[in-house]
């Protein structure tokens, strides 16, 4: 299967550069898998459209804001690097705009009088060691949201707010599990209010989950890894709803990695792990039925999934009339459900 079939043309100025004024005023398309019917309405409408007693499956990993700037202790010069993940807080593997120059020894002074070392930098990436743990609570204070590099500017205050969604609770990402970003706690209680069941999965969104396939050929691709868990009351009520024929909606392709991983015989099984799952055209679902989720890259992993749910077909058409709609993509943009 070719990398290229699965290349759209996408304006540029429909690539979302801010959150919409109103969080959950974005438009959403619904599509429908076994009629191809393709409706267009809002993000507020979903608790109507979905059937009372949903399983609706929510990722509640919150973003840390793991930009961080510093300089070189040598020459000044200014550096960025991107706080990927840590054992312990004080050594962390990074991702930098000054990779070529992450020589072993080199130090970086951070605010705050924080300094870092590099350790290492080869092998799954550069590590620095720092001259006391970085905490969350360091992070709020000195590091920025980490936007994606579509996003072309530089994080504002309110990014803050607006790229975490309003349950995020566990720590870790680097990217929003950005279907989440539409929810706003009115939506949510209409949902409670139609009988439709809430549970919460934890994904740590890693970088390279918006990145594109660069190989030619799309089984060449090597995955990203993600770190999951999923709590055993959550599995025993998915399994549970799944004998009973209860829809699963997952919310994001993030939910739809925890599922689909942790998949066992007869539903999900509980625990924490890493994940490296491709799902692509042929790709069989056992976890979600409904997937709500936002527009992707083109050549994505992301799209690639929404293509194995949708239909390979479907979704391009889709993707195509959201472009001819003028739908916002993206991050910040614009929903989409498939059913």
């Amino acid at each position: 299967m070719k990398t290229r079939d699965f290349f759209f043309d996408l304006p540029p100025e429909l690539i979302a550069q801010h959150p919409p004024e109103t969080r959950g005023e974005s438009r959403m398309m619904t599509v429908d898998r076994r009629s191809g019917r393709i409706g267009h309405g809002m993000v507020r409408d979903l608790p109507d459209l979905l059937p009372p007693g949903t399983l609706a499956v929510f990722n509640d990993s919150r973003v840390r804001k793991a930009r961080l700037f510093g300089r070189a202790g040598d020459t000044g010069g200014r550096a960025e690097f991107l706080l990927l993940k840590s054992p312990d807080g004080l050594v962390w593997r990074v991702m930098s705009n000054r990779r070529r120059r992450l020589v072993p020894g080199r130090v970086f002074l951070f605010p705050e009088g924080l300094e870092a070392e590099v350790t290492d930098g080869a092998g799954n990436g550069p590590l620095l060691r720092f001259s006391r743990p970085v905490t969350e609570e360091y992070l709020d204070r000195c590091g920025h949201v980490p936007l994606p590099p579509y996003i072309r500017r530089e994080d504002e205050p309110r990014d803050a707010e607006r790229y975490q969604t309003v349950y995020a609770r566990v720590p870790g990402s680097v990217a929003s599990p950005t279907a989440g970003l539409h929810f706003t706690p009115e939506i949510l209680g209409r949902m409670d209010r139609r009988g439709i069941r809430r549970l919460t999965v934890t994904l740590h969104v890693g970088p390279g989950t918006f990145l594109p396939v660069r190989s030619e050929n799309i089984e060449d691709h090597v995955m990203h890894r993600e770190d999951y868990s999923l709590e055993p009351v959550v599995a025993e009520e998915i399994a549970a709803g799944k004998a009973r024929g209860v829809p699963i909606l997952a919310v994001g392709t993030t939910s739809v990695r925890v599922l689909e991983s942790s998949w066992g015989e007869g539903g999900p099984v509980p625990g924490s792990g890493s994940t490296e799952i491709f799902i692509y055209p042929g790709y069989r679902f056992r976890g979600a039925d409904m997937i709500f989720t936002n527009f992707h890259v083109p050549r994505s992993t992301l799209f690639m999934l929404v293509c194995a749910f949708g239909g390979t077909d479907l979704m391009r058409h889709a993707y195509r009339e959201a472009v001819r709609e003028g739908y916002r993509f993206f991050s910040y943009g614009d929903g989409m459900l498939i059913f």
